[in-house]
């Protein structure tokens, strides 16, 4: 506290590399403060992600700052994530500043100013602030643009811990090298080590921790278990590079009992967290299927959002997936659209003004009578459905099963 204004104290997590366990250790602590009674907020400064979630006012930030908000018992907020980057062919990408898609991409300078600004009400609103970084900080040619690490770090004055993911192998190298790129200002304010997704006897690990400790004169603080079911929803679709294991302990993927789930891997695919779910329903198979590989004959096919629809539909029609999914939807294998998957199925899709792509119009795979025109203008806003029957996996929607409501949200560019 300083003359009476509140201002948090901040922790923050970087890595060693991405993927090494930052967006799951910053929930985890989200998580620890707040059963210790701290009012915790979670910060990342800029993500790069096509996986997205809505706040209640309608802002757009990453899904992983969601799920950290929740695991600290507050409302996700845009300032929880003041800059969003979203991938998009061609090298373009749509930056969302402070919730909302920017339609000039705004300076360096600008972001820093929504950056600082965020940290800063956060730290007026809470007792901890939880910040996240990004990918490596000691990426030496990116240094002089860094907007979300150590210059963060000195900025907030924040201690750092640096998470290494011992499960790829080499994170001994990789923390001890990470302190060598450092300058000695960033390197004072790293307080320690969190080894990451640990497998076996912890014990083994004292001779090498002993040597990191003397080498970096840090200590390590922790020693995290591989616990696949701790896993957050993901921000890369780098994570459907490695391999996903079936959910249903005890069951034979063999077994003919198994629901098997095909989701198309949209080289542009985003919201893919959504499916995390079926995944951990006992009984199912969820299958990323890539263009160039066989669609096969799945219970039913899923066509994923899309940051960027024609491209991606052209991508389908190049491999003969677009093929594979008409011949399954022919076949009686029922085939579900969302998000950008439902306007590839339309007749066709209409950008007039360019706003996703150089073409005017893109023939949809026919399968539904509805046409798409993008627009200036995204929609962002968190909804609830009525779910007024039977589910469809018993029996359709007329039944006995009671009303509900389930909540949602709709991210899109485009009027079907």
């Amino acid at each position: 506290m300083t003359h009476g204004v509140r201002s948090a104290r901040v922790l923050m997590i970087q890595g060693t590399a991405s993927h090494a366990g930052k967006s799951t250790l910053a929930a985890a602590l989200c998580r620890l403060f707040a059963r210790d009674g701290w009012s915790v907020a979670p910060f990342k400064a800029q993500n790069i992600s096509l996986n997205a979630a809505v706040t209640r006012d309608g802002g757009e930030i990453g899904v992983a700052q969601a799920v950290q908000a929740r695991a600290a018992g507050v409302e996700p907020a845009v300032e929880m994530n003041p800059v969003l980057v979203k991938p998009a062919p061609a090298g373009r990408t749509q930056t969302v500043l402070l919730g909302r898609a920017a339609a000039v991409p705004p300076t360096r300078a600008e972001q820093w100013r929504a950056i600082t600004r965020s940290l800063g009400r956060l730290r007026a609103a809470h007792d901890v602030v939880v910040i996240e970084g990004a990918g490596s900080p000691a990426e030496v040619n990116l240094r002089a643009s860094d907007l979300t690490n150590m210059r963060l770090a000195r900025h907030a004055g924040a201690p750092v811990l640096i998470a290494g993911d011992i499960d790829r192998g080499g994170v001994f190298a990789a923390l001890a090298g990470t302190m060598a790129l450092f300058d000695r200002a960033d390197r004072r304010l790293v307080r320690g080590f969190v080894i990451n997704k640990f497998r076996g006897d912890a014990k083994t690990l004292r001779p090498a921790l002993r040597d990191l400790e003397v080498r970096t004169r840090r200590p390590v603080l922790g020693v995290v278990p591989y616990a696949p079911a701790w896993r957050l929803p993901e921000e890369d679709a780098v994570a459907l590079d490695h391999p996903r294991a079936p959910s249903g302990p005890g069951q034979d993927i063999a077994d003919a009992r198994w629901l098997e789930i095909a989701v198309v891997q949209l080289p542009y695919i985003s919201n893919f967290d959504e499916f995390d779910a079926l995944e951990q329903e006992a009984g199912v198979r969820v299958r990323y299927v890539r263009p160039g590989d066989r669609l096969g004959s799945p219970d039913l096919v899923i066509l994923p959002g899309s940051k960027s629809t024609a491209a991606d539909l052209a991508v389908l029609r190049q491999s003969g997936l677009a093929g594979g999914v008409r011949e399954a939807a022919a076949a009686g294998i029922p085939v579900l659209g969302i998000c950008g998957g439902y306007q590839m199925l339309g007749r066709r899709i209409e950008d007039p003004r360019g706003v996703e792509s150089d073409r005017a119009t893109v023939d949809g795979l026919g399968l539904l009578p509805h046409v798409t025109t993008f627009a200036p203008g995204k929609r962002t806003a968190q909804v609830r459905v009525r779910l007024g029957g039977a589910p469809p996996h018993r029996g359709g929607l007329a039944g006995s099963w009671p009303d509900l409501e389930a909540p949602g949200y709709e991210i899109h560019m485009g009027r079907s």
